[in-house]
């Protein structure tokens, strides 16, 4: 069951061969982008190229007639073109090797064990996903918060901060309006979700009701999974 359709692994391959390994890559290519779609962000052109890659270096490995060194070598060496210029996610990464292995194995000829392959990755993957593996239920939020230059920002906080949040760091300083104010950042965790008006209310007490913006924390690209 297992065993590689292609007749020979050395000898000619007919079309038919080919014809049956190009669908199974075609198809499965598509599931590995609707997998990397499902609740992520995606633009169009890396979702086409992904779900193009497993019949290209399908294509590749039967150029070579099976020469699966050389055919690693130079679909590896294309699939880090992208990343020369623009910096990718975990998730692309795992999901461009997730296609040239479904490439390989087609390449081949293991139809079945690419089909089988695929399930399986595709379900870990999403399951994954879908029970938040890895990530943490109280996201990092980042706080700006603009003072007077005549108050103290050492401890003006503390007290909100103790009360509402696990964990607080003033990450940077900033002046603003001429050197007359001055911008606080802050990456804070809160205790409760629901509290964030209520600790908002607080911090605006204490800056004189100057602005104050709360936000999602920015990951580095390549932490996004």
């Amino acid at each position: 069951m297992l065993d590689s359709i292609l007749a020979s692994t050395t000898g000619s391959i007919t079309f038919l061969e080919v014809l049956w390994c190009t669908l199974a890559s075609l198809v499965l290519g598509v599931i590995i982008a609707l997998v990397y779609m499902f609740r992520n962000s995606h633009n169009k052109s890396f979702v086409i190229t992904l779900a193009l890659l497993p019949v290209l270096v399908q294509s590749v490995i039967l150029v070579v007639n099976g020469n699966l060194g050389a055919g690693v070598a130079v679909m590896g060496a294309f699939s880090l073109v992208r990343f020369r210029s623009v910096p990718g996610s975990a998730r692309e990464i795992a999901s461009i090797f997730f296609a040239m292995a479904i490439g390989l194995a087609t390449g081949m000829g293991y139809i079945f064990y690419a089909v089988l392959f695929a399930v399986i990755v595709s379900v870990i993957m999403l399951a994954y996903v879908l029970f938040n593996f890895g990530g943490s239920e109280d996201a990092l939020k980042n706080l700006r918060v603009t003072i007077p230059e005549d108050l103290d920002y050492g401890s003006l906080f503390d007290d909100p901060f103790e009360q509402y949040t696990k964990k607080a760091e003033l990450e940077r300083v900033k002046t603003t309006n001429l050197g007359s104010l001055f911008e606080l950042q802050y990456t804070i965790q809160l205790k409760d979700a629901t509290q964030e008006k209520a600790f908002l209310d607080e911090v605006r007490k204490r800056n004189g009701n100057l602005t104050i913006s709360l936000g999602k924390k920015a990951l580095e690209r390549g932490d996004s999974l």
